[in-house]
């Protein structure tokens, strides 16, 4: 198994990278948030990965630490879970988020994630809770600010459509206070 990549940057799309490594370029599937923390064309990358044999295909998908990697491969753990959903999951919430929503049974963080509904994100917690070890669950329990944001527009009464969608274009890096004034901005524009 290929387990980590070190090269030239050679190209850059949403979904992917080429690296060069020793004269061999290595198309490697990457989430948006991991492109947007990459250096630009033609600086030297380092990305972990793992490669997903199908039959009609090996695609290398890479992340810029091992946490997420290993995270990654978690996800693919739970039936029903492939390496599209999993990168999505990924696209869609930082590591420490999706731990904390798992460890919290928070259902409708993980709703967020496109193409997993509410059954989907109910299995997920179910099969995917007891993974995570102890050490990480207390690390990571307590309310995400998401979820925080979430309940706030709920008390407002909005729609969980609605909520869903005006989640999609906010910061989640950024304060609750901050994210909770961008998802009404957006949900006042609609």
């Amino acid at each position: 198994m290929i387990g980590r990549l070190r090269g030239t940057l050679v190209s850059l799309r949403a979904t992917g990278v080429v690296l060069d490594v020793g004269g061999v370029g290595y198309e490697v599937v990457v989430t948006p948030r991991t492109v947007a923390d990459l250096p630009s064309i033609g600086e030297e990358v380092v990305l972990h990965t793992h490669l997903v044999v199908r039959e009609d295909a090996m695609l290398l998908h890479g992340f810029g630490n091992e946490a997420e990697r290993d995270l990654f491969r978690i996800l693919l753990s739970a039936s029903g879970i492939g390496p599209k959903v999993a990168m999505a999951t990924l696209g869609a919430l930082q590591s420490d988020e999706l731990r904390r929503a798992i460890a919290a049974e928070d259902v409708d963080t993980l709703t967020l994630v496109p193409g997993i509904g509410k059954r989907g994100a109910q299995k997920m917690v179910l099969e995917l809770k007891p993974k995570i070890t102890a050490s990480e669950a207390e690390s990571v329990v307590g309310t995400s600010t998401v979820s925080q944001v979430r309940e706030a527009l709920e008390g407002l009464g909005y729609q969980a459509a609605e909520i869903r969608d005006a989640m999609a274009d906010i910061e989640t890096d950024a304060p609750v206070g901050d994210q909770l004034r961008q998802a009404l901005r957006s949900l006042g524009r609609r």
